[in-house]
């Protein structure tokens, strides 16, 4: 029998019994849907906590620090292979008073090299790097908390949390002129000596709403002489003046994985995001496949009616079984056409359960913010970015694999019992 006269074999069948195939059909359906619809939710947030992480953190960025009574040695570590800048970040155990005419502002000052920090690819929202020792960069959030004295007390009487911010800074920074001081934690007067610079560029907006960036970037050429006035202003010497962070960065993402492993080798703490998103992919592996594994038992419920459905199919076809052994159909020829038919309803649900998912899983990521947003009385959620479900191409390829492979292994029962039907009872059997 052809390949094609088995194809028109089946498909008559199938027309024979359509509501009961239908309702068959509909069964391995919802089971593949299920265990997309399910699994897709561990893809989903997977994504929505790897973006989390990546918008976070610079992805070629490792952060080293030296081991209790050490210091890092920053020319072996910049002769490692692929580092491509070394950004060491000093805050200063005191606070820098800034000053543009009647505005001032409070706030942390971080010595650091420009040419490392051009190196690591530091982006401004406007302006350019310094290229003198009295030019500086400031904070995407410094101009708005550039308050006057009425501003600032407006604002500590202000109750209300979701408020307008008050004052502020309205103009371009970009060349304009700070006076700056330093202030001890321990006093509220600023040190008597002040320095003039110049604003050359501003800083991208954090990443994140919460974060407020009012640091001042400075040349870390000042360190000796920020360090002298501060002993002179106070009473007894500070050892722990500086406080440094040391940034690595890597030539790209496929080299962080090398250096970090090359750090660690030297004896040093190493974080980086490549081992941050390692971990949260082991996890996630463990999370889906438990996932796969519930959706699969959705699947294995629905073959039970395909198992019904096929073994009612041979049962209802004995004398028809018997005709094609009568004039010489062998027994693999009638397993394959009903091992046929059980594929073919595993393929049909399995190709409705995939745009079913999809559409599904579209309607869940663009309903479920709006719900939540307004359960929460938060409106701003509603146009957060968060992935509650993907479905991958690999997810689709394991869930066919799975419904399809569970259909035929339903119907290889019934076809082998096809197989062993008597010739001569088939034949006489009533129609």
């Amino acid at each position: 029998m052809l390949f094609k006269d088995q194809v028109d074999f089946v498909s008559q069948h199938i027309k024979k019994n359509k509501l009961r195939v239908f309702m068959t059909i509909l069964a391995a359906t919802m089971g593949c849907a299920f265990l997309i619809v399910l699994a897709s939710i561990g893809f989903g947030i997977q994504d929505t906590m790897r973006k989390e992480i990546l918008e976070d953190q610079a992805i070629t960025e490792v952060e080293v620090y030296p081991n209790d009574g050490e210091e890092l040695d920053i020319s072996k570590i910049g002769a490692v292979e692929h580092v491509n800048a070394i950004v060491q970040r000093t805050r200063m155990e005191a606070m820098a008073v800034s000053q543009i005419e009647n505005r001032s502002l409070e706030g942390n000052m971080l010595l650091t090299n420009f040419a490392q920090e051009e190196k690591s690819n530091l982006k401004l929202s406007e302006g350019r790097m310094p290229t003198k020792d009295n030019e500086i960069v400031v904070g995407y959030q410094f101009a708005e908390n550039l308050l006057t004295d009425a501003e600032r007390k407006e604002m500590e009487q202000s109750t209300e949390e979701d408020a307008e911010p008050i004052g502020g800074y309205k103009e371009s920074l970009i060349g304009k002129t700070v006076s700056m001081s330093l202030q001890s934690y321990e006093s509220e007067e600023a040190f008597s000596e002040t320095w003039d610079f110049t604003i050359v560029g501003v800083t991208e907006k954090p990443a994140k709403d919460w974060i407020v960036d009012t640091n001042i970037l400075l040349d870390e050429s000042w360190k000796d002489k920020l360090q002298e006035v501060y002993e002179v202003n106070m009473e007894e010497g500070n050892t722990d003046l500086f406080f440094s962070s040391t940034k690595i960065y890597t030539s790209s993402l496929e080299h962080v994985k090398s250096v970090t492993e090359e750090l660690k080798e030297m004896g040093y703490s190493v974080y980086s995001v490549s081992e941050q998103l390692e971990q949260l992919d082991v996890f996630f592996m463990a999370f889906k496949i438990g996932l796969i594994f519930v959706g699969t038992i959705a699947v294995l419920i629905s073959s039970i009616g395909i198992f019904n459905t096929m073994t009612m199919a041979v049962t209802e076809r004995t004398r028809e079984i018997g005709v094609m052994k009568a004039i010489g159909a062998s027994p693999k020829l009638i397993q394959r056409l009903f091992l046929m038919e059980s594929a073919w309803i595993g393929i049909i649900g399995t190709i409705l359960a995939v745009i079913i998912s999809y559409a599904v899983s579209f309607l869940a990521n663009w309903i479920l913010p709006m719900v939540v947003g307004s359960a929460l009385g938060e409106e701003e959620f509603q146009d957060l970015s968060m992935t509650f479900s993907l479905i991958p191409w690999q997810l689709v390829v394991i869930a066919s694999i799975i419904s399809i492979g569970v259909a035929m292994i339903s119907g290889w029962r019934p076809a082998r019992k096809a197989t062993k039907i008597d010739v001569i009872q088939a034949l006489r059997q009533e129609l």
